[in-house]
């Protein structure tokens, strides 16, 4: 069997398990094949060195990137039909101080179909949310699901409407959208590109991270300015993230006229397969003492027998 049809099998393994990430890691002697997907990672095969190696020079090679480069960090591109469905995939490769070298494959796939929720209600929560316009922030670790949720947003409530999003790197492939991708070795930062894309007079901003104060402060002033702006911020609860972003710079003051809602959100294997549950804070409530909590939101998932007693307990930090 050549090089491309099995290396073409297993970019197919990962596309049918709507896996995130493909991982080239060395390992010892050999590499390990991981693949992220909604429900965390997996061993999928250890390969010898040598053949290993084939396949990531086959791999760099059709992504354009220097097959003689082995250590410094390199970005490629392709994309791949599978079965109709085109996939845009965004490698990334650098060596360890051993000089070997790992390599990363991130999957883009169209936006189809909807993610599933835990509580469906707490969708529709912040949809009647978002139509306020105004900042709407979510946190949660990578593989929770926070970019397909910003898309699931925008795509509902962005009909006749323009959207732009600006990400690093783009996640989701929507037609429908204008994506602009982050590429700081080019000057196009999150600031520079939220400056620009506000010239276009988008309705609805999707802003992938809010990172630093520059990019907090001019997301600020175009949730001020009337848009929707969609974005995601580190922090390890939502009524953490209002003082993440006034350490990330945004004035007391325009945190309190811009901040919509807040959400943070976990991926969570249920009896019916993975879906999200949301923790949802109105910040113009002030932590109203109806406002249901994490903790709370886990315990009704049990009342339903959506989630076990034991994923109850996993999750019950966040």
């Amino acid at each position: 069997m050549s090089i491309t049809t099995e290396v073409t099998m297993l970019l197919r393994q990962c596309i049918a398990e709507r896996a995130s990430d493909l991982y080239f890691l060395p390992y010892q002697c050999s590499y390990q094949l991981q693949m992220r997907t909604a429900t965390g990672i997996e061993l999928i095969r250890t390969l010898p060195v040598e053949l290993a190696k084939a396949w990531l020079n086959h791999l760099k090679f059709t992504a354009k990137m220097a097959l003689s480069e082995t250590r410094r960090p390199q970005l490629g591109a392709r994309q791949i039909e599978i079965d109709g469905q085109l996939i845009f995939l965004r490698l990334s490769a650098v060596g360890n101080f051993q000089n070997q070298e790992s390599l990363v494959i991130r999957f883009i796939y169209a936006q189809s179909g909807q993610m599933q929720y835990v509580l469906p209600k707490q969708f529709s929560q912040l949809t009647a949310l978002c139509q306020q316009r105004g900042l709407v922030v979510f946190a949660g670790p990578t593989g929770s699901g926070k970019t397909t949720t910003l898309y699931e947003l925008a795509a509902q409530l962005g009909d006749s409407k323009m959207v732009m999003a600006i990400e690093d790197p783009i996640e989701i492939f929507q037609t429908d959208f204008l994506q602009l991708q982050v590429n700081e070795a080019a000057g196009m930062t999150y600031a520079a590109l939220l400056k620009v894309g506000l010239r276009h007079r988008p309705d609805i901003l999707i802003v992938g991270e809010i990172r630093d104060e520059q990019t907090a402060n001019v997301a600020a002033r175009a949730a001020l300015s009337g848009h929707l702006v969609l974005s995601t911020v580190h922090a390890r609860t939502a009524r953490q993230v209002p003082t993440r972003l006034s350490e990330l710079g945004i004035a007391p003051a325009t945190l309190k006229a811009c901040l919509t809602g807040v959400s943070y959100q976990r991926l969570l294997p249920t009896k019916a397969g993975a879906a999200v549950l949301f923790d949802i804070y109105d910040p113009t409530q002030g932590g109203n003492d109806n406002e249901s909590t994490w903790q709370q939101n886990l315990a009704r998932a049990v009342k339903l027998d959506q989630i076990s007693l034991a994923t109850q307990q996993a999750f019950k930090n966040g």
